[in-house]
């Protein structure tokens, strides 16, 4: 049909929360490797207006709270005509890997979020 399937935009959220923890400086994968998870706990989309294949788009991410054992992002997804296309949010669930249990974030995450949040609301 030309387009963008509907599930591709939690990719473009996916997408954009990775490269805003590498921006922080850090990778997922560290922290896969340190035993601590982020699953998806939940997710939401409002489709404004529809992409098209081959679409240049912008993703904005926020961070919205200071994370105790969750994350909450709100998302934004700009064409390249600079058009709302959709916007959307993701809470994701801090996750201990060996006790396969719920966990706080990690202190040094936390504080990286706190200079996040502060710096945003300067």
């Amino acid at each position: 049909m030309g387009f963008v399937h509907h599930s591709n935009y939690l990719h473009y959220f996916e997408i954009a929360r990775l490269e805003w923890l590498r921006e922080l400086g850090f990778s997922y994968k560290a922290m896969e490797e340190k035993k601590f998870f982020l699953p998806v706990a939940s997710a939401s989309v409002q489709y404004k207006k529809p992409c098209y294949f081959d679409d240049l788009l912008q993703v904005g991410i926020t961070l919205t709270t200071i994370p105790k054992a969750s994350l909450d992002f709100d998302y934004t997804i700009y064409n390249e005509k600079e058009k709302l296309v959709a916007t959307g949010t993701t809470r994701l669930a801090f996750f201990n890997a060996i006790t396969k249990t719920p966990t706080r974030c990690p202190e040094a995450l936390s504080v990286c979020f706190q200079s996040v949040l502060d710096a945003d609301q300067s």
